[in-house]
């Protein structure tokens, strides 16, 4: 009988290494190959652990033109394990495809359950909303960003993203410019020694951090938590809203030709807001 491989999803530590799962420790250690994202990094950790295995690059790139082979591999009994730099494989990172690709194929894939930056950000953040939403990585085009924070506004969840050092500042500014009110976390370096979590409201977090950029001072692995709506946002939202479509109402009627309920019609349409307050606002 042939042996039976496996493509193993391997959890590794965000930095602390007394975070190793052991059944992440087993499945190194009985690997026949290990994949990863960096071999520098997962090199470390293997020989931290006293662990030799033939390591194989396995980036975004290696992926996109290995996975048949790599799931060829399984298919012929090895056992295939793979690693990212941190965390859990395939949460904002390439491994999602390598998963995809075995199961099209039909071959056994086992995910190890293990660290993630996502829900241990989400919990020390101490924001307190029983939801969360994971958007991967921040835009980094400050349309885009825009645009993502419109419409994620009306979600009733903690958002949380990851983000670059490098970008954190911007990153923070164009939140607190849409939602201003709004209580935002950073945690940095968690599980580490320099492990921090700065949590306050949007503009005081982009004040502090703003602060540390023009110091050069912004470093490690971040996640940013932005909190839930409040009931006082969306109030001020659905004022802004009328307010908008009043001044919309007033140019339909300028330039004429149009009908109150064509007016009330395209105001509901564009603000979102209520049938009898569009006609209300129509006929005004």
């Amino acid at each position: 009988m042939p042996p039976i491989g496996k493509l193993v999803i391997c959890p590794t530590p965000l930095g602390n290494l007394g975070d190793m799962p052991a059944r992440a420790l087993d499945a190194l250690r009985e690997a026949d190959t290990v994949c990863a994202e960096d071999t520098r990094v997962t090199g470390k950790l293997l020989a931290a652990f006293g662990i030799s295995k033939r390591l194989e690059r396995l980036d975004e790139q290696a992926i996109s033109s290995q996975a048949d082979r790599i799931v060829e591999k399984v298919a012929n009994g090895y056992v295939v394990v793979y690693c990212s730099d941190a965390g859990m494989p395939g949460v904002s990172d390439p491994g999602l495809r390598l998963v995809r690709a075995a199961q099209d194929a039909g071959v056994p894939v086992e995910v190890l359950p293990g660290p993630t930056a996502v829900a241990t950000a989400y919990v020390a953040s101490g924001i307190d909303c029983p939801r969360f939403y994971f958007g991967g990585f921040f835009p980094r085009k400050a349309s885009e960003r825009a645009e993502a924070l419109e419409q994620l506004k009306p979600l009733d969840a903690a958002l949380v993203f990851y983000e670059s050092p490098k970008r954190l500042a911007s990153a923070l500014a164009a939140i607190a410019q849409v939602y201003p009110n709004r209580e935002v976390a950073v945690c940095r370096e968690l599980t580490k020694l320099h492990e921090e979590v700065v949590r306050d409201r949007a503009g005081k977090v982009a004040s502090v951090f703003a602060e540390r950029d023009r110091e050069g001072a912004i470093k490690g692995e971040i996640v940013m938590v932005i909190g839930n709506p409040s009931e006082q946002e969306g109030a001020l939202d659905a004022q802004q809203a009328l307010e908008a479509a009043r001044s919309r109402a007033a140019e339909l009627k300028a330039e004429g030709g149009h009908s109150k309920k064509d007016i009330a019609a395209a105001i509901q349409a564009e603000f979102g807001i209520a049938r009898n307050e569009a006609y209300a606002i129509a006929i005004g």
